[in-house]
């Protein structure tokens, strides 16, 4: 199964958690906005995530949804960190669908900062889908 864990992250507190949800599917995660973020070959999953900034996703993210190459996500995940909302989460979802990428219904979700448990806990939930 190839897996690809994408994030976007301002803070550190959604890249922490891509850092777990990667180390649990044994790939890299890497920021939308490097230069090797762009999916190049067919994935059966990808995990992506990010924040709420302003009540929007930041710019970078968006690009990037937008970018998104039709056919080359077979279902997505999405996670998010934010001292706000978990309205992020819908945000994300609605770009991937928006490229007729299914999404799983459940998300992963931490306010804030992620401790050592929530980290554990982004593994677990990273597992279920690999």
């Amino acid at each position: 199964m190839s897996v690809a864990v994408r994030y976007y992250s301002r803070s550190g507190n959604t890249k922490a958690v891509a850092d777990a949800i990667a180390k649990a599917a044994g790939v890299p995660a890497v920021s939308v906005d490097a230069a090797d973020a762009a999916i190049a070959e067919p994935v059966d999953v990808l995990f992506i995530g990010g924040a709420l900034y302003a009540y929007g996703l930041d710019k970078r993210l968006k690009a990037y949804l937008q970018a998104m190459p039709k056919g080359m996500v077979k279902k997505a995940v999405v996670f998010s960190t934010s001292a706000i909302s978990k309205h992020s989460i819908d945000l994300i979802k609605k770009g991937l669908t928006e490229k007729d990428i299914p999404v799983e219904e459940e998300a992963f979700y931490v306010k804030s900062k992620p401790d050592a448990g929530q980290l554990a806990e982004a593994e677990a939930f990273a597992k279920k889908y690999i």
